[in-house]
């Protein structure tokens, strides 16, 4: 693996535990609202970021690499609306897929093989996640000011959990 590609993963693992970073900060803001199942689904989405970064920390070492750590910047912790924090979200996750992509691209560009295969992943992932938020967020639209389809949103997203993917 070429020096320029173990750089981009380890800002890629990087991108993703701040990912986590934003999430939390997401869900702080929901739980200040007093809307808990919001703030449940932010926690658990920042469980999923962590458990991104931490597989490409893993993925570097087992290719004889090291991860790197970096300070992160502060996230956004306002916002004016739950619909706006979700599409907050929304355009943070087009950023992590276009930042996959970039990825993808110098590793097909090194004939990286590996991780060519173990990009697919995160590109499969990419395509939940930027459908999970955008059905999300047409939903929030739609119920707008409804408060009882609002609340049933809550409480169902209160019933979320996160279960890391099993060893592929």
């Amino acid at each position: 693996m070429k020096d320029s590609l173990s750089q981009a993963l380890n800002e890629q693992m990087n991108f993703e535990l701040y990912s986590a970073h934003v999430y939390l900060a997401i869900a702080a803001y929901c739980s200040g609202e007093s809307l808990d199942g919001f703030a449940n689904f932010f926690m658990v989405q920042a469980e999923e970021e962590k458990f991104h970064g931490m597989k490409i920390y893993k993925f570097l070492n087992d290719r004889g690499r090291r991860a790197t750590l970096d300070g992160m910047p502060t996230p956004n912790n306002e916002y004016k609306s739950i619909l706006d924090a979700f599409e907050h979200a929304f355009e943070h996750e087009k950023e992590v897929t276009k930042r996959i992509y970039h990825l993808s691209d110098l590793a097909l560009n090194d004939r990286e093989h590996a991780t060519m295969q173990f990009l697919k992943w995160f590109i499969d992932e990419q395509v939940e996640e930027e459908a999970m938020f955008d059905s999300i967020i047409n939903k929030l639209k739609r119920i707008d000011k409804d408060s009882n389809a609002f609340f049933m949103l809550d409480n169902e997203f209160a019933q979320r959990t996160f279960t890391p993917p099993a060893a592929e």
